[in-house]
């Protein structure tokens, strides 16, 4: 038994080493396409634009993940993630959210429009762009393209089979960068950055369909499978419900109380920001969630305690280091990329970069999946919600957008409670662990500033 349980661990280390590994060339690759896209278009078009732009894209994000009720985590996590009965009930129902999704971004988009018509917003703010209305209604149709996309994605996912789900999201993100270049180039207008986005959205979920292996998918309904997705699926759509509110409550509350100037000043902040954190979550996610459930399948408890330490040990490393970097070397950053209508993202940047902090205890999300206790990750979005809706309107009446950003930036750290609790409760907290990892984060708060200075000599 016990070389059994060596060569299973070793199996699981191997194919969670392989999918780290074309995860890592997924986020770097990614990453370069999105910056390298947001530069040439920074220049192209004017920072209003992207202000309205991120209206659109929250308003988008929003209904999609208010409606999440986990169809790819329980594809990963469930014994039933290789039946196609069970594949193709949640492709139905994942059909079915996208036309919805669509119906609700139509009618929100009305709303837009009549409440610009009846004069509503200030005249200032992003929320009175006249252009927002119909942005709103064609971004909107990702969501019934997105419904279409092949569960094979998901399963090579579980599977370990990380490289055709790489080179799909490489290959669309790419095709969604040419068009919105040639747009963008010949245009100077924000439909290049909305029909990009389609035409990304297209490219990927026809190419899972068809650059992936496994049976096709087909409109099928099983009420046993449905039964078990609403179970799992009840959790996570609370969890997505609030930490969506919480996740994209800046930019509610900014469109608001912003120019749209200022917004897309602070879009490129958030841009920069959450394109690293999202990479590093995918990353990390796509690699640590099915390696937590195979193991937590196997009901070997010490193995997974030993598993989730080794991920944490890098995770923390990683985010800590990042965390101090960019709270000294933001501006420099944003100097080095951006031009002088851009410079004040470089002081918002180094702000919200302090969220790295807490931001490497999502790793506990994924174990609490993987061991079904998707529970606890919605009590951690509500005390999410709650702070956030609650610092933001306070620092604006006390001192405006510039105090509210810090707001933005520690809203996640309350969060810290719960995940103490839960991780003693699951036998999964270390204080020393905790301890030997924080001078981390002055190394990298040290090499930043040592940049800033070097570039400031020279």
């Amino acid at each position: 038994m016990p070389s059994i349980d060596v060569q299973a661990s070793s199996s699981l280390r191997k194919r969670a080493l392989g999918a780290g590994a074309w995860n890592l060339v997924s986020l770097v690759a990614s990453q370069v396409l999105r910056l390298g896209g947001n530069l040439i278009m920074a220049r192209l078009l004017l920072p209003e634009m992207f202000g309205v732009m991120v209206i659109a894209t929250t308003v988008s994000v929003l209904l999609h993940l208010l409606s999440d009720v986990g169809l790819r985590q329980n594809i990963i996590q469930s014994h039933r993630g290789d039946d196609p009965l069970f594949l193709n009930t949640a492709w139905t129902v994942q059909i079915v959210r996208g036309f919805t999704l669509f119906a609700l971004t139509l009618l929100l988009a009305f709303g837009a429009w009549v409440a610009q018509v009846a004069d509503l917003w200030p005249a200032h703010s992003t929320y009175a762009a006249p252009e927002l209305p119909l942005v709103l209604a064609v971004t909107g149709l990702s969501a019934i393209i997105w419904g279409f996309q092949s569960t094979k994605i998901d399963v090579a996912v579980r599977t370990f089979q990380q490289k055709r789900v790489v080179l799909v999201d490489i290959a669309s993100q790419v095709v969604g960068l040419i068009t919105m270049l040639l747009i963008g180039y010949f245009t100077r207008s924000i439909w290049s950055l909305v029909i990009a986005g389609l035409t990304s959205a297209l490219a990927g979920t026809l190419l899972g369909h068809l650059a992936l292996q496994g049976p096709r998918n087909r409109l099928q309904w099983d009420r046993e499978a449905l039964t078990e997705l609403i179970v799992f699926g009840r959790w996570i759509l609370l969890s997505s419900m609030v930490g969506v509110l919480a996740m994209y409550g800046d930019r509610i509350w900014f469109g608001g109380t912003m120019t749209v100037a200022q917004l897309g000043v602070y879009s490129i902040a958030v841009l920069i920001l959450s394109s690293l954190q999202t990479g590093l979550l995918k990353l990390f996610g796509s690699v640590a969630l099915p390696a937590f459930s195979e193991a937590a399948r196997s009901g070997d408890k010490a193995r997974l305690q030993r598993l989730y330490f080794h991920f944490k040990l890098i995770v923390d490393l990683v985010m800590l280091f990042l965390c101090g970097g960019f709270v000294t070397g933001s501006p420099l950053l944003i100097g080095w990329l951006y031009d002088a209508r851009y410079a004040d993202a470089g002081q918002m940047l180094a702000i919200l970069s302090l969220s790295f902090f807490t931001l490497r205890y999502t790793l506990s999300h994924q174990l609490w999946i993987a061991l079904g206790h998707t529970k606890y990750q919605a009590m951690d979005n509500i005390i999410r919600l709650i702070s956030l809706w609650s610092l933001i309107p306070l620092l604006l009446a006390i001192g405006g957008v510039k105090y509210a950003i810090w707001g933005a930036a520690l809203h996640t750290f309350p969060t810290l409670i719960l995940i103490i609790y839960v991780n003693c409760k699951l036998d999964i907290f270390s204080v020393k662990r905790e301890l030997v990892v924080l001078p981390m984060m002055a190394v990298g708060a040290l090499c930043g500033y040592l940049l800033t200075r070097l570039f400031a000599w020279l």
